[in-house]
């Protein structure tokens, strides 16, 4: 159980990175990311890549729900990693909400640089 403490205070880290689009290119990207912020000792919450698999993206109403519980997760993390070589409009939002809460906000490149 000592190993489950050790991973249970890890950080949470929420993923921001485009969805709609090309969804098959922009899904395998965030699951990249996600590995990115496990291997640096973070535990990430990706909200696009679990929403999307039982509410239907291209349903306004099914869409904005999804948005609203992944802005709900992020009050729950502990900083905002932003990935990718463009900020999508969802991603604004995000970055927005988590500037207004204070929390640290990270920028990296779609190969996981960090930019300044």
């Amino acid at each position: 159980m000592r190993e489950l403490d050790e991973i249970a205070n890890r950080p949470l880290v929420y993923i921001a990175s485009p969805f709609a689009g090309d969804t098959e290119s922009n899904i395998s990207k965030a699951k990249d990311y996600c590995r990115f912020a496990i291997s640096n000792g973070c535990i990430p919450i990706a909200p696009h890549l679990h929403y999307p698999q039982f509410l239907d993206d291209s349903d306004n109403e099914q869409r904005e729900l999804g948005q609203s519980f992944a802005l709900a997760l992020l009050y729950k993390c502990d900083e905002l990693w932003a990935f990718g070589d463009r900020v999508s409009e969802g991603m604004a939002r995000e970055m927005d909400r988590a500037g207004k809460l204070g929390m640290p906000i990270r920028r990296f490149n779609s190969k996981c640089q960090e930019e300044s």
